[in-house]
């Protein structure tokens, strides 16, 4: 029995230890190519590194006047934090008066919520370009953050944390003279740290990673995002590699970073909320 349960572990040390392997290729491959020139990048023998590595890859790409990563990192450094605080506000809000405040209407809006869940991003893309665009926000800082402010996912998660979260702190908060928005910003909000930052974090590396609603709203230079900045090294005329990679090297270690830092309590607020 002992030796099966010993076989066993290393058969499951062995499938984890491939498995990540497995998830650290990309990111080997990209720190590789990303300090070697496009000769090397594009030959057909295979080199574990670059023989020289190519710092200069890093600075030609900050210089960049074209697409300068610079820029790019500022304004998506801008836009995410702007984008999660924004939306945490709104939608523990949102969560907290579903879950808290009762009334005729309470299960209809609920099931309003509900349906909206399930409508596709992609389906009330234009519309939400048309709005953006007749309130002249073109190419500005509002017009790649209000948008993304508020999601109906967090929500739907928040309201289900707050359903579980104990009436009875809330009750004495009352008896203390605090009023409803007192209670939520002074004993809700510090009690519930878990769930705030996993959908905080989760809501960041989205914010930081969107293409789409930056390449179409961010029109000029001064407003392209990091992801933008990495697809004008690839077109249909030209394509710079090292810059590709730098650029992506660059563009994913403030998400990285983050995620090490704050991954406990992405792993708390999943627990917590009852995500499968």
């Amino acid at each position: 029995m002992k030796t099966r349960k010993i076989i066993n572990k290393i058969v499951l040390y062995t499938v984890l230890i491939l498995f990540s392997i497995a998830y650290l290729i990309p990111f080997y491959i990209i720190a590789r190519n990303a300090l070697m020139t496009k000769q090397e990048i594009a030959q057909f023998d295979w080199v574990f590194w670059a023989a020289e590595p190519q710092w200069q890859n890093f600075t030609n790409l900050m210089k960049d006047p074209i697409a300068n990563m610079g820029i790019g990192l500022r304004n998506s450094t801008l836009v995410s934090v702007l984008q999660v605080v924004g939306r945490l506000v709104i939608t523990s809000l949102a969560g907290y008066g579903l879950a808290r405040i009762k009334y005729k209407w309470a299960d209809y809006v609920f099931y309003f919520v509900l349906v909206a869940l399930m409508v596709p991003s992609a389906a009330i893309f234009v519309q939400t370009f048309l709005v953006v665009a007749s309130l002249g926000w073109v190419s500005t800082i509002q017009g790649l953050v209000v948008p993304g402010m508020f999601d109906v996912f967090s929500v739907f998660i928040f309201r289900q944390f707050f359903l579980d979260f104990p009436t009875e702190l809330e009750e004495a908060a009352r008896v203390d003279g605090l009023g409803t928005f007192g209670t939520f910003w002074r004993i809700v909000v510090p009690n519930s740290k878990g769930v705030f930052i996993s959908l905080g974090t989760l809501g960041l590396i989205r914010s930081w990673n969107s293409f789409l609603w930056p390449l179409v709203i961010g029109q000029s230079r001064e407003t392209w995002t990091v992801q933008v900045v990495l697809s004008t090294f690839l077109t249909a005329q030209t394509i710079n590699l090292p810059a590709l990679f730098m650029g992506a090297a660059v563009g994913i270690i403030p998400v990285l970073l983050i995620f090490f830092i704050v991954q406990r309590y992405i792993v708390e607020g999943v627990r917590v909320t009852g995500i499968k």
